[in-house]
């Protein structure tokens, strides 16, 4: 039987190939980690229900996008519809680091006039001897784009947990002073079943997401 919520969030992780996108997600939502991945192709789905105050859940609809460019066609179609998302790049490899503003560029392009809310992530941060990007420069990036940004292992569970609730935490406050509405024919938010949510909301602004 599924699990009451009372939203429905849905977030897209974004990045390039082998930054470690799947790994996240695996070890999110089944606490599982392979040093073998097989790469995504397309988009993979997941989900996961987390409550960010008292009486008020959040399920997380989770989309896991392939970095490589032949199926950026794919992924692009799920931009819009995503309220928010967690940018990953791997520590090891500075290459990915320096697409980041491509990466937000690319989705700034396809979601306006939506908002989409994302979350910063340096992954592998286990590997220590081979890092490429140091917390600092990680952090000054982040600072200049007005992200909040975490460094996350899915090899040690490092921060996994805490890079999901930030971004879950940061979306409903939106929701909360009315930067987000939900919207008819916009995937992005979506209201529960819960029939006192419901009622209540039936009294409030369609921009206020009290619980």
């Amino acid at each position: 039987m599924d699990e009451v919520w009372q939203y429905q969030f849905r977030i897209i992780l974004l990045g390039d190939s082998t930054v470690g996108k799947s790994s996240l997600l695996k070890c999110f939502t089944g606490g599982t980690f392979s040093e073998v991945q097989d790469p995504t192709v397309g988009v993979d789905f997941y989900a996961r229900t987390l409550e960010v105050e008292p009486g008020c859940r959040i399920k997380l609809q989770l989309w896991d996008t392939a970095g490589q460019e032949r199926f950026r066609s794919i992924t692009r179609s799920y931009f819009r519809n995503s309220v928010g998302g967690l940018l990953l790049f791997d520590v090891t490899n500075r290459h990915s680091f320096e697409n980041v503003r491509e990466w937000l560029k690319e989705v700034d392009a396809h979601v306006f006039p939506n908002k989409t809310i994302f979350v910063l992530v340096g992954h592998k941060s286990d590997l220590v001897e081979e890092r490429q990007v140091s917390r600092g420069e990680a952090e000054a990036l982040a600072a200049a784009l007005g992200l909040n940004y975490l460094e996350t292992s899915a090899k040690n569970s490092s921060n996994v947990e805490e890079a999901f609730t930030k971004l879950t935490a940061c979306i409903y406050q939106s929701m909360k002073e009315g930067d987000i509405a939900l919207e008819d024919g916009w995937d992005g938010v979506k209201r529960g079943f819960n029939p006192t949510a419901v009622d209540r909301a039936k009294d409030e602004k369609t921009s206020d997401c009290s619980c």
